[in-house]
């Protein structure tokens, strides 16, 4: 059984700095096509913001480029995603997860694996 574990996140100032993990058990991570998404509210559709590929290929979201850096720590099957110069448009809820399919798109929500979310406010 696949899991993945999320922690970090919390409340920060405008242009501080988080950083987010994502511990996965059941599989190496190495198999997988590694996503950070984030939902600002539950009516709007969760925006991809971060993918790194099995090649090791990043892409990031435009809103995110230059400020965020998604990595992964093969040894400990933990993804981890740097977050610096926060805004409060950066402000929803940041999930992993973890996709087995060949292509490994930014703008796809049909993922196999989530971790269960975890908050990120930033005040002005």
């Amino acid at each position: 059984q696949v899991k993945l574990v999320q922690s970090g996140g919390g409340s920060v100032q405008a242009g501080g700095s988080l950083r987010l993990s994502c511990a996965v058990s059941g599989n190496s991570i190495s198999n997988y096509c590694m996503v950070w998404s984030r939902q600002a509210a539950p009516e709007k559709g969760r925006e991809g913001v971060a993918t790194i590929a099995r090649d090791g290929n990043i892409v990031y979201a435009d809103s995110v480029k230059g400020r965020f850096t998604s990595s992964i720590d093969n040894n400990k099957n933990t993804l981890y995603l740097q977050m610096n110069s926060l805004n409060p448009e950066d402000t929803a809820t940041y999930y992993c997860a973890a996709d087995l399919r060949s292509r490994c798109l930014l703008r796809s929500n049909e993922r196999d694996y989530w971790g269960q979310g975890t908050q990120v406010t930033v005040s002005s």
